[in-house]
């Protein structure tokens, strides 16, 4: 029997998320290879594929050129998520995109449209997901150990961003419910279901910043369990959730971005104050969403896709909900999500334009 090629990948963009997490996953799993590296210049592309292999190119309209990449890794700032994604499916490429997919919901059920009816595969990255300690909290939580559901808490925060950082600017998608809210409103949908609704939501930024820095929001289920999610990226670093029932509480610290050597914690804490603490096995959850990515491609089916829709049209209704609690002085675009702009041939845009003035080091990821 032949053996089986690796899916070869395109990554557009040199984003710190890509060198320090995404690429060595790729390079380690033996169902994907890299084959190229575009960016904006040849000496930063040729940087990368020194280090992880492929052809550096310049310029990511030149990647979607070539004839061996399958499959395109789409670490761009989130306002230009949209534009490339649809180039790459229109090229024929299945993409892995950084959360979030879009900045608009509307472009989110665009984009997994387009996907579904050319047959591609397109996958949102939300690595934590992946991560089994989720299910078998689940599992947990479904067998009855903290009695009957009452509510779900999730905290991510992570300290301030360096001057300059993209997240920090309102023209390329930044804001801190789209960089760090997306973890703990996935978790509420992991772990509660899809059928969510926003009850309420507040946002606040800190002096100087021209985008949210954190929030909050509650979100309720038709059975009337409460989730709490909190969210920052001017603040110590957070992360965790909570489940808590009837008779008990579940509490999983380290819970969305854990290293692969890792031990979960899972601490189950009964009404009556005596407390169970169950060590889980390690997991390397970026290894594992790259593994699901490949196997998805094979199989022809892209998962998460509906979750994917639900958590942008959740993300939006926080943004409208919370527009009124920000500071005077916030230009609406920078909290409020908006449609991407869409693609144009080769002409740059406005966004396009900042992306190029305001990041010299493309991207850093969570």
């Amino acid at each position: 029997m032949a053996e089986r090629r690796p899916l070869r990948i395109g990554v557009l963009g040199t984003a710190e998320i890509a060198r320090r997490r995404l690429l060595p996953a790729f390079e380690a799993c033996p169902d994907t290879r890299v084959t190229a590296v575009a960016s904006r210049t040849a000496g930063r592309a040729a940087e990368v594929t020194d280090r992880f292999g492929g052809c550096p190119v310049r310029g990511y309209a030149a990647l979607l050129e070539r004839d061996d990449i399958d499959a395109v890794y789409l670490p761009l700032p989130a306002a230009l998520h949209a534009e490339w994604t649809e180039r790459a499916l229109r090229s024929g490429r299945h993409v892995l995109a950084e959360k979030p997919l879009t900045t608009d919901p509307v472009r989110t059920r665009e984009l997994l449209a387009l996907a579904a009816d050319r047959g591609l595969v397109l996958m949102e990255n939300v690595m934590f997901v992946h991560h089994p300690q989720h299910a078998w909290i689940r599992g947990l939580a479904d067998a009855g150990a903290i009695g009957e559901l009452r509510s779900f808490h999730a905290v991510f925060t992570v300290p301030a961003r360096r001057p300059g950082d993209i997240r920090l600017s309102p023209e390329l998608g930044g804001g801190a419910l789209l960089d760090t809210g997306v973890y703990p409103v996935r978790a509420a949908l992991e772990l509660l279901g899809t059928d969510l609704d926003v009850v309420g939501a507040a946002a606040s930024r800190t002096q100087g910043a021209l985008v949210d820095t954190g929030g909050a929001a509650l979100l309720r289920t038709p059975a009337g369990v409460l989730a709490q999610v909190s969210y920052g990226i001017d603040d110590a670093y957070r992360s965790v959730y909570e489940l808590a029932g009837s008779t008990g509480v579940i509490r999983l610290e380290h819970a969305f971005t854990p290293p692969g050597d890792h031990r979960p914690a899972v601490t189950l804490r009964a009404a009556d104050g005596r407390t169970e603490r169950h060590t889980l096995d390690a997991h390397d959850q970026v290894l594992g969403t790259v593994a699901r990515f490949a196997a998805a491609v094979r199989a022809g089916r892209a998962p998460h896709a509906a979750v994917c829709l639900r958590q942008a049209e959740l993300l939006h209704a926080i943004a409208v909900s919370a527009a009124g609690s920000m500071a005077p002085g916030v230009p609406r675009q920078s909290f409020e999500t908006s449609s991407s702009p869409r693609c144009d041939g080769d002409a740059h845009d406005e966004t396009v334009r900042a992306a190029a003035q305001a990041v010299r080091h493309e991207p850093r990821g969570v």
